[in-house]
């Protein structure tokens, strides 16, 4: 199944932001999926000497995937702010709460332990990059 296809299933609304619009707010809760349709932007990450960017976002990448895929509201680990005009894509989290709830709980769990160790590595590599800005 192509990305387009794929997309066609899960999104339930789009939405369109102007540069430097924050899409989601490090340290906010919720368990919201969002893909870029269009545009970039920016993930970035408070760290003790100032924030950092540690990704670009393009279209067809996803943010708040942990959040869902932690089961609950979890607190963001990251901000997502448009770099110039952004659309975006909400997908409908009933339907991927049921096609997740399809995989085995030993797999589920296997995820959930992948989400962790990615927001602990989200939190060192921000640390590091500012203590190499000095």
């Amino acid at each position: 199944m192509a990305l387009e296809e794929l997309l066609s299933v899960y999104i339930a609304n789009e939405e369109s932001h102007p540069d430097n619009s924050v899409l989601m707010e490090e340290g906010a809760t919720g368990a919201w999926v969002y893909v870029i349709l269009e545009g970039e932007a920016r993930v970035t990450k408070k760290a003790p000497k100032g924030t950092v960017t540690v990704d670009t976002l393009k279209p067809g990448d996803f943010y708040g995937e942990m959040s869902f895929l932690e089961q609950g509201d979890s607190i963001r680990a990251a901000s997502v702010i448009a770099k110039g005009p952004v659309r975006v894509g909400l997908l409908d989290n009933q339907r991927l709460m049921n096609d997740y709830n399809t995989l085995s709980p030993e797999f589920r769990l296997l995820v959930s332990t992948l989400i962790g160790k990615l927001r602990r590595v989200t939190e060192e590599v921000s640390e590091l990059a500012t203590e190499t800005r000095q």
